[in-house]
């Protein structure tokens, strides 16, 4: 199969809706639509994950109208970083494919909104906030993008500004604390008791059901919040 590693996990819900229309596309198939009862959700499957998160990579890098070759080649090198080359390159030969077709995020998001955990949701958000901010910043449009699926996912504002702040560090002296979810104000108890929670939210087990590739993905995130745990120890000389 053309492209066994990157759907190796196999496919379940994105079959249908407005995803499944998209990918069968892109696949050079044809699938069925996906008539369930509204609130009905299935089981994610890992290609599932991967083939919501090409959709979404898409929808990125459209945001401002253009797509660049420096932007497909930044989405190539975190591909690889999270998934492999091989994995990878079957990947960006789908996204060239989504590429020319217009997408409607709204439905997109809903449907993965539907279908998929809040854990899984937080995952792709995280992975789509190392794509637009590796260059460094974020534009106006793709910060957009990002907090309108966000919204469609249903993820808090804490949530939100958790899985960005560690890309802020050079302009934000507070990014610590935002990735606990917690204001500048909180105790050293009340900012060891955030780090527990945090990383219980973004343990990589949770992810698990995805397969090792998806899980290993999620293990920056979690890094990420100690990271952010451990300057605040050193900023505040906690034991």
């Amino acid at each position: 199969m053309k492209y066994a590693k990157w759907i190796g996990g196999g496919l379940g819900w994105a079959f249908g809706g407005p995803i499944g229309a998209l990918i069968g596309f892109a696949l050079g198939s044809l699938f069925d639509s996906d008539d369930r009862p509204a609130g009905q959700r299935r089981q994610t499957a890992a290609g599932d994950f991967k083939m919501s998160l090409l959709v979404l990579i898409a929808c990125i890098i459209k945001a401002d109208g253009t797509v660049k070759a420096s932007e497909l080649e930044t989405v190539r090198r975190i591909l690889v970083a999270n998934f492999g080359r091989q994995e990878a390159d079957e990947a960006m030969r789908i996204l060239d494919r989504l590429l020319s077709q217009n997408i409607n995020e709204t439905q997109v998001a809903g449907q993965i909104d539907r279908n998929m955990n809040y854990s899984s949701k937080l995952e792709l958000l995280h992975i789509l906030f190392q794509i637009a901010y590796a260059d460094g910043e974020v534009s106006p449009q793709e910060l957009a993008v990002l907090q309108r699926i966000a919204g469609i996912f249903g993820i808090s504002r804490i949530d939100f500004d958790a899985i960005r702040a560690p890309y802020t560090k050079r302009n934000d002296s507070s990014w610590a604390y935002k990735a606990l979810g917690i204001e500048p104000s909180a105790t050293d108890d009340e900012i060891k008791s955030a780090y527990r929670k945090m990383a219980m939210k973004y343990h990589p087990d949770k992810l698990a059901g995805l397969g090792e590739d998806v899980k290993k993905a999620g293990e920056e995130k979690f890094r990420a919040v100690k990271d952010a745990y451990d300057h605040l120890k050193k900023e505040r000389g906690i034991k």
